[in-house]
């Protein structure tokens, strides 16, 4: 049977502009978009509320606050995933990048980061298969340069994984986010309880991986890539000279760069920016890196990322809305930029033939509040 939707009476958040109209989906798919107030019986009655397409993440971290809710603590990853699931359903996003590490310290130090990646990728799919999640789950491989594992751990995954991205990070202390190791090492031993010499151990074990193995994983990873179809990212870029690097590699985006210059070196070789949504909300990075909101101004960000907060999505697409007076704009770095960044192209506009993914919304003071969330056509928030 055909099971078809009618929005009316809504703000329609369009590619290039926001129309008061009416959007009709039907089996899945957006199969018409009209204009004016009217509200015919039948049709849900949006109230003046924002209809835009489903939110697009492209990096975030949630999975892994749901798999650890605590330092030291192991959550039982079907429920973890479970939940994580409808948190971001919950918070408009329809389409997500689950962000899992590959590239592995094995040995027994203080640099120790057991191998999981396989195994969750694996629980992801089964859950999906089973239809257990609300939402659209593809995988964003984060291949560490700094590992003993990486290339053997890629070569795990195959074309059937729905790899989407694949990024390039560099957590060498000194350089890149941690250039500033006074914040590298209380942001490490905070987070891991390390003592001063283990932290010091960690240091040397990192800068020795990096000098030893580091230029062979950059290599196997834009091989790896390339074999998967996926969009290769760059992380972290901090100077003109790494965003030539990223560019050389085939880059696409560039995720959280962490000056003007290296944003403006970005622009330059085309290279798509995405900057993080906290960063943009709180006012600044947590890191003391570039704030998003310096970028937008210069028109240096086309893509927000929640990265560890999932409700900051929609909330930072619509302050960029404010910042640059252009919804449509503001709205576009979370829906139709990212889609067009991972080569999603049956979403992330409102356009009829394309997949029914829709966030419905308003704005109350300086808070969006989401009012429905439909995925494929079926409401799931």
């Amino acid at each position: 049977m055909t099971s078809q939707t009618i929005f009316a009476n809504a703000k329609v958040v369009l590619p290039k502009e926001v129309v008061v109209g009416s959007v009709c989906i039907t089996d899945g798919q957006i199969t018409s978009i009209d204009s004016g107030a009217a509200v015919p019986a039948g049709t849900i009655d949006c109230e003046g509320d924002y209809l835009c397409p489903g939110l697009i993440e492209l990096h975030t971290d949630n999975l892994e606050r749901h798999m650890m809710p605590r330092p030291k603590v192991d959550w039982p990853h079907d429920a973890a995933i479970v939940a994580h699931d409808a948190e971001l359903a919950g918070v408009g996003i329809t389409t997500v990048f689950d962000a899992i590490r590959v590239g592995s310290i094995v040995d027994d130090t203080p640099s120790r980061f057991p191998r999981y990646a396989r195994n969750l990728a694996s629980e992801i799919e089964n859950m999906r298969r089973q239809g257990a999640l609300r939402i659209s789950h593809h995988l964003h491989l984060r291949a560490e340069v700094c590992s003993e594992t990486l290339p053997e751990e890629l070569e795990e995954f195959g074309p059937d994984d729905r790899v989407g991205i694949v990024s390039l990070m560099d957590h060498t202390p000194g350089q890149r986010q941690f250039r500033n190791m006074a914040q590298f090492e209380a942001y490490v031993r905070g987070k891991r309880g390390l003592s001063a010499e283990e932290f010091e151990a960690h240091v040397i074990r990192l800068t020795e991986l990096r000098a030893r193995l580091g230029d062979a994983h950059e290599t196997a990873t834009v091989a790896a890539t390339k074999r998967l179809g996926a969009t290769l990212a760059s992380h972290d870029d901090t100077t003109p000279d790494q965003v030539a690097a990223s560019a050389r590699h085939g880059v696409r985006v560039a995720e959280f760069p962490t000056t003007l210059e290296a944003a403006e070196a970005c622009r330059t070789e085309g290279i798509g920016i995405v900057m993080g949504a906290p960063n943009l909300v709180r006012g600044g990075s947590h890191s003391g890196n570039i704030a998003a909101r310096a970028l937008a101004e210069n028109n240096l960000l086309d893509i927000l990322s929640s990265d560890y907060v999932p409700a900051a999505l929609l909330k930072g697409a619509v302050q960029l809305g404010e910042i640059w007076g252009d919804m449509a704009r503001g709205l576009a770095t979370v829906t139709a930029n990212p889609a067009a960044g991972s080569d999603l192209r049956d979403r992330g506009r409102i356009e009829t033939g394309l997949r029914a993914d829709i966030t419905r919304f308003r704005v109350m003071g300086e808070a969006p509040i989401v009012r429905g969330v439909w995925s494929n056509g079926c409401r799931v928030s």
